[in-house]
């Protein structure tokens, strides 16, 4: 099913094609395209959007983010964010997820509104930075200038359940200009209060679960990166997607 129109339901952050099929089957409106999540997600590969595009229906909105840390970029990074999205342009992405901040915390208009016109006729969202802006109020009425068309935001606590109040008063203060989206730590368990509470209708999660290693021959003297433990990974889960959906759909449907 193509839920490239559909309003209000789950979007998936996927870390890979394999994600973005489960987040499909699973019925999610669309993926946030997402590498690196430990690092609050970076740009995906070229190869990982171009098969998405080729093989999926679901909505492909890749994040633009050239490394984790902060959202102050310098002028060769801001080169890189436009190269970025001309790719997922020629690819035919729906959309493209951004967040750009001055030193002080402000949203910058300047160079958001540049890539909002390179990346014509893609659709455009704000990421999270927009929780690390000096002033989420105004950061939101900056947005709605640029004519974002969503905010995905935690309210500016570590996760959405523990921002939940913000998310209402931003749900209340966009009054229908731009669509707040809640993410960060939802799950089967949270969901539902934040659909009540929030009165939000788009929500964000990664819906993901560990999958375990096929090596049978494993070094464990070394490690090739940071994580813990090498041998396992994460990947979306249809399943959890599933539940999710289901939360979602009954609560939109009433």
């Amino acid at each position: 099913m193509n839920n490239k129109g559909t309003i209000g339901g789950l979007e998936v952050c996927a870390n890979s094609y394999t994600s973005a099929l489960a987040a499909q089957n699973g019925g999610a409106i669309r993926v946030e395209f997402c590498d690196n999540l430990a690092e609050g997600g970076t740009t995906p590969s070229y190869g990982q959007l171009a098969l998405a595009k080729k093989n999926l229906t679901i909505a492909i909105w890749p994040i633009i983010r050239p490394r984790g840390g902060d959202f102050l970029y310098s002028d060769i990074e801001f080169e890189l964010m436009k190269e970025d999205i001309i790719a997922c342009k020629s690819l035919k992405c729906d959309g493209v997820v951004i967040g750009i901040l001055h030193a002080d915390g402000s949203i910058d208009k300047a160079r958001c509104a540049e890539l909002i016109a390179l990346a014509q006729p893609m659709g455009v969202a704000f990421h999270r930075a927009f929780d690390m802006s000096n002033n989420m109020d105004q950061a939101l009425e900056d947005l709605i200038e640029l004519k974002v068309q969503r905010v995905l935001t935690s309210g500016g606590a570590p996760n959405a359940p523990l921002g939940i109040e913000k998310l209402a008063q931003l749900v209340k203060q966009a009054n229908g200009r731009i669509a707040i989206m809640p993410g960060a730590g939802i799950n089967e368990s949270n969901i539902q209060e934040l659909i009540t509470k929030t009165g939000a209708k788009e929500f964000h999660a990664s819906a993901k679960g560990f999958v375990a290693s096929k090596m049978e021959h494993r070094n464990t003297e070394t490690k090739m990166g940071s994580i813990e433990d090498e041998y396992r990974y994460e990947l979306t889960s249809e399943a959890k997607v599933k539940a999710l959906t289901e939360i979602i759909g009954n609560n939109l449907n009433k």
